[in-house]
């Protein structure tokens, strides 16, 4: 009888917390580090080899000299292309990057040198 109260109550339990995430949108945690000279004013989003690019919330700029972030990455397939724009004005495209097998990007001076 305590098998069946405990497994009842797992169930319910499974079923209330899906039922409470399916309003929200999935979203994956990405860690961005930024080890250039300059500040990062807006990063942009797209499935990979695609130009629907969807800008992400930064709030304030991320200042150059190691310093990092985290984002929420809008739901989507685990392989995207990460554009990001800087004070200066250039746009670096990161090509690839696959979500779902790595946490995070480091930028580094000379990434334009690729």
């Amino acid at each position: 009888m305590r098998t069946l109260t405990v497994s009842l109550l797992a169930v319910l339990f499974a079923a209330t917390t899906a039922h409470a995430h399916a309003g929200r949108a999935a979203t994956q945690r990405f860690d961005l580090a930024n080890d250039t000279f300059d500040s990062v004013t807006a990063i942009a989003v797209a499935p990979a080899g695609t130009a629907a690019f969807r800008e992400i919330a930064l709030g304030d700029a991320l200042r150059g000299g190691h310093t990092s972030i985290t984002l929420d990455m809008p739901e989507g397939g685990c392989v995207r292309d990460l554009r990001v724009a800087f004070r200066d004005g250039r746009k670096l495209l990161y090509p690839g990057i696959d979500l779902c097998r790595t946490r995070g990007l480091r930028l580094r001076t000379g990434d334009e040198r690729r």
